[in-house]
This record gives structure tokens, sequence and C-alpha cells, in this order.
């Protein structure tokens, strides 16, 4: 009785989010992965990737290799550095604590995944640049979906939503549409890591139970004297 009673409150917005943010996503890279573990083929992977490669434009592929450069370890990894202590410092614990967990979660998962699958890359025409890592996730798709999702949840309550929102979700689609048009990810690589990315941020925010209304870069932790 108490179950049924504590599952009633809940809302349905927090039901929605896990059930499509968190359990979908997971559900979705879960099938992938046994056919990348047992590396099985993706009958449709090749042929897309062929496509895109055909129908990529040079304007396309300069955008391709410019979000190449900026997704990377080593500049990404001073963006999320960057943002925790610009939150941290300003008296924004809550939002730190988010970012630090959520982004943090984004990064370890796929690296972990990396190592635990280390499917190889496609090699179906020369490339634009290297890549010599594991090919399952894309880091850096995961890594756009993780920051698009925590400035997208950041800007929520703001007259901004909806702005950002569109550029949050163009920013990590190109990224991830990038990674094929250089030829470095299969498809199921950047879905994989669009999916990582988005499931690690809203599981944060679900853990930590932070309100939309606390993430508010307006909002500020007032320091009271004991």
């Amino acid at each position: 009785m108490r179950l049924y009673t504590s599952l009633s409150r809940l809302r349905p917005a927090l039901i929605i989010r896990f059930l499509l943010g968190i359990l979908l996503p997971l559900i979705i890279i879960g099938v992938i992965a046994e056919d990348v573990l047992e590396r099985q083929r993706f009958a449709f992977e090749v042929p897309t990737l062929l496509w895109v490669h055909a129908h990529a434009t040079p304007m396309l592929t300069r955008l391709s290799l410019v979000l190449h450069t900026f997704g990377g370890p080593e500049l990404m990894g001073g963006v999320f550095i960057l943002i925790v202590l610009g939150l941290w410092f300003t008296h924004r614990r809550q939002q730190a604590v988010f970012a630090l967990l959520g982004l943090g979660s984004a990064v370890t998962v796929a690296f972990a995944m990396k190592l635990l699958f280390n499917r190889a890359r496609p090699a179906l025409w020369p490339r634009l640049v290297v890549e010599n890592g594991a090919s399952f996730p894309s880091g850096h798709s995961t890594v756009a979906a993780a920051l698009a999702t925590f400035v997208a949840l950041l800007a929520w309550r703001s007259r901004w939503r909806w702005p950002v929102l569109i550029v949050a979700v163009l920013y990590a689609f190109f990224m991830g549409y990038g990674r094929i048009v250089l030829g470095v990810h299969y498809p199921t690589d950047v879905l994989a890591g669009w999916l990582t990315g988005l499931a690690c941020v809203l599981g944060a925010y679900s853990v930590l139970g932070v309100s939309l209304r606390a993430l508010r870069l307006d909002h500020q932790e007032v320091k009271t004297d004991a």
C-alpha cells in the first residue's frame, strides 16, 4: 500500500523523464551494444556511410572538421573544468555539482564503453582526420549530447528556453553527423553516444533531486552566518 501511495505521488513529468530520457536510451544502447560485443554488423551502416560521404558538401565537411577540433578531449576537458569552476566560484553550487556529476559521468561511461567493446573504426575512404581510439560509442557525440542536455536544463526556466534548446539540439546533431561525414564513426556509434550523454545528464539530475528552478543561472545560493 505504501509503495502504491509513493508511486501515485510521482509527477507525470518525472515518469516521462525517466521512461524517455533514461530507461529508453539505456534499452537502445543495450540492444546496440549486444551486437557490437558479438562483432555483428548492422546491414544499414555501410550504405549509410557511403551515402553520407557521397552527398557531403565542402561546407559540411569544413563544419565537421571544425566540430572535430572543438569537440576533442583536450578542448572540451578545459570547457568542462571552466564550467564547474565558474559555477562553483559564483556561488552556484548546485549547478556546479550537477555539471560535475552529469558531464563527468558521461565522459567516464563513454571511455569505459570504448575499453569494453573496442570496436574498430570504419575504413571506407581516406580520412581527413586521424583517430586511433575505439569507435563505440562516439566520444564527440556523447560529450555534445551531455553538454546540450545540461545547458538546456539550465535555461529551461528562462525566457531563452527555446532558442537555447534549438541551438543545443543542432550542436549535438551536427557534432554526431560530422563524425559520419568524416568517416570516423558508424551511425550506431553516434546514436549510442547521443543516448549516453542524454541518459547520464538526466540520471544525474534525477539522483541529485534538484529542481529546474534551482538550476537557473540567475539562482545563487545565499550564504548565511551560523
